[in-house]
């Protein structure tokens, strides 16, 4: 693993989707933009800023298109990408924005990103 951001643009269904549906989202690391992003198709649902400080990646902020608000999507994108940033960097885990926050503090198997590397 590294330090240094992927390089690679990723695209990935999140696990709990149901295969059923045929508009399932898939999340999509966009490593020039600083992002992660929530797609339907090619259609931007959501996404999750974030900035890389040294050792540390600061969550800045997540947002998710009002017509999908409650649908339990920024759960997913969250969820994706701490997967992703655990399973692709050795990056200390900063959550700026509220909404990561909160959803860490929800999940106590993603809280150890918030120390590692220290």
């Amino acid at each position: 693993m590294t330090t240094d951001s992927p390089t690679t643009e990723s695209t990935t269904t999140p696990a709990d989707a149901t295969t059923q549906d045929s508009a399932q989202p898939t999340v999509r690391h966009e490593p020039a933009l600083s992002r992660y992003s929530l797609m339907f198709g090619e259609t931007t649902a959501g996404f999750a800023d974030y900035v890389i400080e040294g050792s540390r990646v600061l969550f800045t902020h997540v947002e998710v298109d009002p017509r999908h608000r409650g649908e339990g999507l920024a759960s997913i994108l969250v969820e994706h990408t701490l997967d992703d940033m655990r399973e692709r960097t050795d990056l200390t885990v900063v959550a700026v924005c509220p909404y990561v926050v909160a959803w860490i503090d929800k999940h106590a198997e993603y809280q150890d990103l918030l120390t590692r590397g220290q």
